[in-house]
């Protein structure tokens, strides 16, 4: 061996690995903790909206209310009959009866 080649050590693996006090090892716990903490946060809103993107907006009918005051004032520059009639199949309605209370869904606008 010449003096300009240094002996080149060979490591089994064990006792050269990263190693981490009490300290290290809970700031990694805190810091997975954080990660899932604000995971959460920013998932949970999406799964709780009020109004879900997917439903339709509606109305709840008070006294004195008919299919053709409600259409006009949800629609007013559409086609009343159109607006009663989608109306009534979103609600499943087989006449024009509604009742003060009832909660009706309404078409999307046009």
């Amino acid at each position: 061996m010449s003096a300009a080649q240094t002996p080149v050590r060979w490591s089994d693996g064990h006792g050269s690995g990263v190693r981490l006090t009490r300290r290290g090892r809970a700031v990694l716990i805190a810091l997975a903790l954080l990660l899932a903490a604000i995971a959460v946060l920013f998932t949970a809103p999406a799964s709780q909206a009020a109004d879900p993107v997917g439903s339709p907006p509606t109305v709840v009918v008070h006294p004195g209310d008919t299919l053709w005051s409600i259409a006009s004032r949800y629609a007013p520059r559409s086609d009343p009959f159109a607006v009663i009639d989608d109306i009534r199949r979103l609600n499943g309605l087989s006449d024009y009866t509604i009742q003060p209370g009832q909660r009706l869904a309404l078409p999307r606008r046009r």
